[in-house]
Parts: structure tokens; C-alpha cells; sequence
């Protein structure tokens, strides 16, 4: 659902600077008299909308892009659909039109780009979920080893990419649990700014692998399944329930993949709400990609959390953990702190030997669409190298 957030909150940010808000009742709320984006999303539906991002990551030293929404949906339906945004009791559910496509193009500090686009369907009043995407990138990053592999200095490697991802997740009767196929294919080169960084960088046995690794023109391709639980009170920013996923993939050379291993994926999202003021979220997230070699730096697990840079630390097992506190200051505001821990390693056996990768933060957020229970704001956070902010749009996760 990260997507669904992502486009519900440039459409609040295009919409609010388009517009001018002092002549526009529509982003005042009758409730509380605070700026307010539910009577506009309630009473306007869109069948294309350009909106610009902001990309804040430093690994590839941020960047700016744009984003075109396609919505798709006909008189009727659009009709329907904003009369119950208006009337029903979960206005949440109503938000986004049954389909939307996007297509993106982005360019970053770091010389990186890449453009594609996606889809993402609801059929049979949201039974069937699809999302699936393609593009193609040349991407800069920072190589810095697998696990604890000691390296004198990062290695800028440069990857040429291809990709498609799609996934089609099935209601099971009247559960909270959805199954569905899953499959992902790239098609990269790899190569060094500078080869010989390779030699000067790592160990002697680590050399050659590493040379021939990255270096190397590689496809990927994969089927398996995703199952997943969801029973949030709110999928922009719940304050109640949970989110379980678990994915599994077979990569194949009979799928048409230069590499044979077999990829897991188990994402624990908990929300709980302790008093009017406080709650609480965790987040567990383990991946562990079972391969007898090395594998590419874009098919290798990395810890994904807030204040460490996107693939700063990999390796063939992964987990973290993540601890959320806020507190809600009045109707509209929220602070928080969190903090997480992770480690990567190159097999499991190593893992508990392996460094610990720890980072703190804070936050807050602004209720933005008070009908819909979605709040947008920022998160800062300390890594073990950088300090990062992040625009949020409902919770970061």
C-alpha cells in the first residue's frame, strides 16, 4: 500500500500548491478550522495528473523527478465513488479510483536516472489486487561489500538496468489473507567507474569474485507467490492492527535467469494504540536469498530502514528491526521517536557475529485529511553515517 500513499500524497501537495488557499474553502475544515485536504479529495476526481518528487536519499545524493497519474475510471463510477466518499462511514476505503497508472522519470545528484511506469488494479471490489511495473535505469552507487567484507573505501558501480515486477494477490473468502503469484526479472550491466578500485579495495580472495561479479552483464528472473495479512484499521496511517507478508521466489535458468537461487521475504508491520495519546508500531522484516555464490549488488538483501542509505549494507541475510513511540499532541499533530537495529551478513551461520547497524530518530505529522484518518510530515534520522530526512506521507512503512 506504500503506493497508494505515495499517490494520495502528491495529489494533496500538487492540489494545495496549485491552488490558492486563502480563496479556496475546500482546504479549510468546517471542523476545527484548520487546513484540511477531505472536502477537495471528496469532491474532485482526476483523469491525469502531473506532479513533481522529491527524492532524499543520500545515496544517490538526492535528486528531483515527475510523476504522470493516470486514474481510470468511467462517469459512473467516478459518480459513485465520490457520493460514497461523502456519505459512507469509511471514507478511506473510497479514496483511490478502482485503477491507476503512473509513469515516472527522475534524475539525481549523483548523475543516476531512470523512467518506466506501472499499474495498479482493484477488481471485484478489491478481491483481486494487481500491481506491476517496468523501467529502465542507469544507476550510481556506492559498493561497499557484502556482510562484513572489510573494504578500504566505497566503489562507485555503475548499473544499466532493465526490470519488471508484477504481482496479483487473491482475497481468500472472507479473510484478511490474500495469495497470489508473484515474478521479477532484470536485466543489468554492471561495471566500475574506476576497475582499479577493485584491486586496490579488497582482500586478495576476494579479488577475482569480486572483479568478475561486477563487471558483468547478468539477468534475473524469477516466479514464486506472496501471501499476506492485512488487518490495519487505516492503510495510510494506522494506529491499530497488523500487516504481515511473506514472499517466496525461485530464480531459474529455465525462467531465463543467469543465476539459480531461491529468495524469502517475511515483512511483520504492528500497530498498537496504547492510550488516546500514545501508541505504538514495530517492524520486523528477515530476507534471506539462498545462493551458492555472490550475488549481484541488485539482487542482494540490504537493510531498508530510515538514516541508512538505499544498499549501504548487504549480504545474503538480513533482518532488522524497527520501534516507533508517538504521541499525539492535539486533534491535528503527532510527534514521534523511533529507533531500529540491523545486520547483514553472508550466510546465516555468521549472522550473529556480524555488526550491528543502529539508527535513531524523530518526526512528526500533520493530520492533512481528517475524513480519511491521513497524516503527512517528516522523519529525521541518524545512521551510522548520515543524517537523513524523509517526506512522509502516513505512516513510514
Amino acid at each position: 500500500m506504500n503506493l497508494l500513499k505515495s499517490l494520495v500524497a502528491v495529489t494533496i501537495l500538487s492540489s494545495i500548491t496549485t491552488s490558492s488557499l486563502a480563496a479556496s474553502s475546500q482546504f479549510i475544515d468546517v471542523f476545527d478550522g484548520q487546513l484540511d485536504a477531505s472536502q477537495y479529495l471528496s469532491e474532485n476526481a482526476y483523469g491525469f495528473l502531473p506532479v513533481p518528487i522529491i527524492i532524499t536519499d543520500p545515496a544517490v545524493e538526492g535528486g528531483l523527478g515527475m510523476i504522470g497519474l493516470f486514474f481510470h475510471e468511467t462517469e459512473a463510477e467516478k459518480d459513485a465513488r465520490l457520493a460514497a466518499m461523502q456519505e459512507g462511514d469509511n471514507a478511506a476505503k473510497h479514496l483511490m479510483p478502482p485503477s491507476v497508472s503512473a509513469a515516472i522519470g527522475a534524475y539525481t545528484g549523483n548523475d543516476s536516472y531512470f523512467g518506466g511506469g506501472g499499474h495498479l488494479g482493484f477488481y471485484q471490489q478489491g478481491r483481486i489486487r494487481y500491481m506491476g511495473g517496468g523501467g529502465y535505469g542507469d544507476i550510481n552507487l556506492d559498493f561497499y561489500g557484502f556482510g562484513d567484507m572489510d573494504v578500504q573505501r566505497p566503489i562507485q558501480i555503475k548499473t544499466k538496468v532493465k526490470a519488471l515486477m508484477q504481482t496479483v494477490k487473491f482475497k481468500l473468502g472472507s479473510s484478511s489473507f490474500y495469495l497470489g503469484p508473484t515474478h521479477r526479472y532484470i536485466n543489468a550491466e554492471l561495471s566500475p567507474t574506476h576497475l582499479d578500485d577493485l584491486v586496490d579495495n579488497f582482500p586478495p580472495e576476494w579479488q577475482d569474485p569480486l572483479t568478475e561479479l561486477l563487471t558483468k552483464k547478468v539477468t534475473t528472473s524469477g516466479v514464486g507467490f506472496t501471501l499476506e495479512y492485512d488487518s490495519r484499521d487505516n492503510f495510510f496511517s494506522p494506529s491499530e492492527g497488523l500487516k504481515y507478508q511473506f514472499n517466496y521466489l525461485w530464480y531459474d535458468d529455465k525462467l531465463g535467469s543467469d543465476i539459480d537461487y531461491q529468495l524469502s521475504e517475511l515483512t511483520a508491520l504492528n500497530y498498537f494504540k496504547l492510550s488516546e495519546q500514545w501508541r505504538t508500531a514495530i517492524r520486523a522484516e528477515v530476507n534471506y536469498a539462498n545462493a551458492d555464490g555472490l550475488l549481484p549488488p541488485f539482487a542482494t538483501p540490504s537493510i531498508s530502514m530510515r538514516g541508512i542509505p538505499s544498499a549501504r549494507y548487504q549480504g545474503k541475510f538480513i533482518a532488522l528491526t524497527e520501534v516507533e513511540l508517538s504521541y499525539k499532541i492535539n486533534f491535528r499533530w503527532e510527534i514521534s521517536a523511533f529507533t531500529g537495529i540491523g545486520k547483514a551478513s553472508n550466510s546465516v551461520s555468521d549472522f550473529s557475529e556480524s555488526a550491528s547497524r543502529v539508527s535513531n530518530g524523530v518526526g512528526f505529522r500533520y493530520l492533512i485529511a481528517r475524513r480519511y484518518g491521513f497524516n503527512m510530515g517528516v522523519d529525521i534520522a541518524q545512521g551510522p553515517e548520515d543524517t537523513v530526512f524523509y517526506i512522509q506521507a502516513g505512516s513510514a512503512w
